[in-house]
């Protein structure tokens, strides 16, 4: 049982280690060189809630790597962190999958680093709650799932009202979602961020049936 349960936790350490690493490459090669739908890099790039939502997926990764350095069970907070980091890339994987595919083409949607951002973080992540985390997530922790949206939220929406939407190339609405107005762009983000705590309740539930 022991060897089983250190086994375990080597396969969860590298595919966090794998997270961590991926993230970093797929954000140096965006922020260089910006690919698909992702048309700002550099610093710019971090308007976008796919880069910022990997970045909190690699940042989580590492909190639980260093978390797991000297005991084999994880701190609390970092398995919450993993998990609602794994919300935030999920989102942007339904979103892509859902919405944005269909609209621009799936070619644009995962050419270079957008691939891993889109596509390959967001699974992996989701796979590690589901099949590896052996944490007991709550409805609290669900609702907390919803967090960086609804931040992201009111962000997005705060910097159009403050500064103005703008025009193309230069415009504050970058996603498009006030282009039917305010009262569109707000039921959009309401249903964001109910989509990320439906994708919350899915993970704690396969979760919870595998443990």
């Amino acid at each position: 049982m022991k060897i089983r349960m250190e086994s375990h936790i080597r396969i969860r350490k590298l595919v966090n280690i794998i997270l961590a690493i991926t993230v970093a490459i797929s954000w140096v090669s965006i922020f260089f060189s910006a690919s698909g739908t992702l048309m700002h890099n550099g610093i710019n790039s971090l308007k976008y809630f796919t880069v910022l939502s990997n970045l909190l997926e690699g940042a989580a990764s590492v909190i639980w790597l260093v978390s797991t350095r000297k005991n084999e069970k994880a701190s609390a907070h970092s398995e919450l962190l993993k998990y609602i980091a794994a919300a935030a890339v999920g989102l942007t994987c339904v979103t892509v999958l859902v919405f944005l595919g269909p609209l621009y083409g799936y070619p644009a949607m995962f050419a270079g680093g957008s691939l891993y951002m889109h596509l390959l973080t967001p699974v992996v992540a989701i796979a590690e709650i589901i099949f590896l985390s052996d944490f007991t997530y709550t409805r609290k922790d669900n609702r907390l799932a919803v967090l960086s949206p609804l931040i992201y939220g009111v962000f997005y929406l705060g910097n159009n009202i403050i500064n103005g939407i703008g025009e193309w190339p230069d415009t504050n609405d970058w996603y498009f979602f006030l282009a039917w107005g305010y009262p569109v762009g707000i039921l959009i983000f309401v249903i964001i961020c109910i989509v990320t705590w439906l994708l919350g309740l899915v993970m704690r539930k396969m979760q919870r049936t595998r443990t």
